[in-house]
């Protein structure tokens, strides 16, 4: 059988057997695959330092007929994490990047724009500029997997917002407004809005990264992770972690 090849993205790997390890990739090609890359402990030759968590690579892998796991042949490193500076900051969000895109994407359905978004992000995220990169990241991830709700009108009662005060709850979808809002909402500022709205309109790349301090975007990000844990059923273990930053 002919081998497969494909842009890939690597999100987890698992030790298997004694050589051996599981590999969870999300592929340009065929969306999110799981695949053994046999005796990959050992090899440096097929797989190298390319196995490491969000390594961009090529992956060379051939699927079995009636098996949930490909086989993987080889991968070539194409963009390394490991090719910056890796401080606490930057691990705990390219951590958050690998958590998010295993939860929330189906198995083998490939998602060009996710697939393009995540390997810009990954360019982006850098040692000291992780805050503006990591937001684009979710609201774009979130928008695009069909879970973000209109940000400019009121769920409650469907008027426009309009730069009006807006409040969202973890329990519900939507943000509402101040007459509609329920019991313990949080509010999501005016400048949040705005600046979700830019990042719609504008790529990452013509955003400035480096001014953006962890306080700013942090009603966003919390409104989009509550997102994505109401529709995965559980916490994202990595969330906790960006909060503790």
């Amino acid at each position: 059988m002919a081998l497969k090849q494909s842009e890939a993205i690597v999100l987890r790997t698992y030790p298997l057997r004694e050589a051996d390890l599981l590999v969870m990739l999300f592929s340009r090609a065929e969306g999110k695959l799981k695949g053994v890359a046999r005796s990959a402990k050992k090899s440096r030759k097929r797989f190298g330092g390319a196995l490491e968590p969000l390594t961009l690579v090529r992956v060379y892998y051939e699927d079995r007929e009636r098996q949930e796991l490909a086989r993987l042949d080889s991968c070539e490193i194409v963009e390394s994490p490991l090719s910056g500076t890796l401080d606490y900051e930057r691990v705990v969000a390219l951590e958050h990047m690998a958590e998010t895109l295993d939860e929330l994407l189906p198995d083998r359905e490939a998602n060009d724009a996710i697939f393009r978004l995540a390997a810009a992000v990954l360019r982006r995220l850098r040692s000291g500029s992780i805050w503006l990169p990591l937001t684009y990241f979710q609201l774009w991830l979130v928008r695009l997997v069909g879970f973000l709700p209109d940000l400019s009108v009121c769920s409650g009662c469907g008027r426009s917002l309009n730069g009006d005060r807006a409040y969202y709850h973890a329990l519900a979808d939507g943000l509402m407004c101040p007459q509609h809002k329920r019991l313990a909402s949080s509010e999501l500022t005016a400048e949040s809005r705005a600046v979700a709205a830019q990042m719609f309109r504008q790529p990452l790349e013509s955003l400035a990264a480096e001014s953006w301090t962890k306080q700013q975007g942090t009603d966003i990000r919390r409104y989009l992770v509550q997102i994505m844990e109401r529709h995965i059923e559980k916490k994202l273990v990595t969330a906790v972690m960006l909060n503790k930053l």
